[in-house]
């Protein structure tokens, strides 16, 4: 097995992209706290709570059971927010508060994936009216994220489908099955020993800024560890690329003039010499000097 097989060979090659700390530099909701608590859905003790929860997560690692106790938390603290609202407040905030989140590393490795014809698949146990954004920004293919039950337009405080651990494989299944994705080709990326499964559903599994365990289990099984460290903006990569763009500009323009330049040199100086000969003709058939307008 090869990363050069072509993908007519076989079903359609996707890359899974775990969200937080694998594409974005920190957790999705996190990131949203600020405006939630701005528009009165979190008090300042919530947000303390959930940035201290988060912290820890990022320090240990979640294992099953922290895992759903944090699925309890997050589901009763959104319970009576309305759906519209979020969804507002996310397209409204988007590219202010993930923009300066998104690895330059993961942005590239996108982009790669996409020149190569795969698909690229975002899948997060954040909720969805954040990944689907987010992904789409990105320029993901699809995206797939943990669901929570709605009744009358609000959230009614539990999940219908939590995109985590195992629940990611059956997630990337039913895209494989929907899509014609031949799992054993595709790519998965993803910080945590939580989706080691993940990892070991595809053919191609890559530990990103991997959490100790999964940095272990990567270790034993041969996968490769990639390092990302630089959030850049999306302004800023537009910029530089903008520049480079800019500079190809400049060259270009610069040749032109310089050849218009040496054109018009030629062309002045076949002028010249015409003009003698003309003189030279003009004194020999005794007629008026053609250069004397007078």
């Amino acid at each position: 097995m090869t990363d050069e097989t072509p993908p007519t060979e076989a079903g359609r090659i996707a890359a899974f992209f775990d969200l937080d700390k694998t594409v974005i530099a920190k957790s999705s909701v996190l990131a949203f706290s600020r405006p939630f608590f701005d528009q009165g859905l979190l008090n300042r003790r919530t947000v303390i709570e959930n940035t201290y929860a988060q912290f820890l997560y990022l320090l240990s690692g979640a294992d099953h059971d922290q895992a759903q106790r944090m699925r309890a938390y997050i589901a009763a603290m959104c319970e009576g927010w309305n759906v519209e609202q979020i969804k507002s407040i996310v397209a409204e905030t988007l590219h202010e508060i993930v923009d300066p989140l998104v690895f330059q590393e993961a942005a590239d490795l996108i982009a790669d994936h996409k020149l190569r014809g795969h698909d690229v698949v975002v899948i997060s146990a954040s909720g969805e009216e954040v990944v689907t954004p987010i992904a789409e920004a990105l320029g993901a293919s699809h995206s797939t994220a943990s669901r929570m039950r709605i009744v009358d337009g609000r959230y009614a405080g539990e999940l219908e489908f939590y995109c985590f651990g195992e629940e990611k494989v059956t997630a990337m299944k039913e895209l494989a099955e929907r899509y014609g994705y031949d799992l054993a080709r595709s790519y998965a990326y993803s910080d945590s020993s939580t989706d080691i499964p993940m990892l070991q559903a595809v053919g191609y599994p890559r530990a990103v800024n991997p959490d100790r365990a999964l940095r272990r289990v990567a270790a034993e099984r041969g996968w490769p560890v990639l390092t990302f460290v630089k959030p850049v903006p999306l302004l800023r990569r537009l910029t530089i690329r903008g520049r480079g763009l800019l500079t190809v500009g400049m060259i270009v323009s610069a040749t032109a003039l310089l050849a218009g330049a040496a054109t018009y040199s030629v062309l002045r100086r076949r002028r010249w010499i015409g003009a003698g000969h003309q003189r030279e003709s003009a004194r020999k058939w005794g007629l008026a000097d053609p250069g004397n307008r007078g």
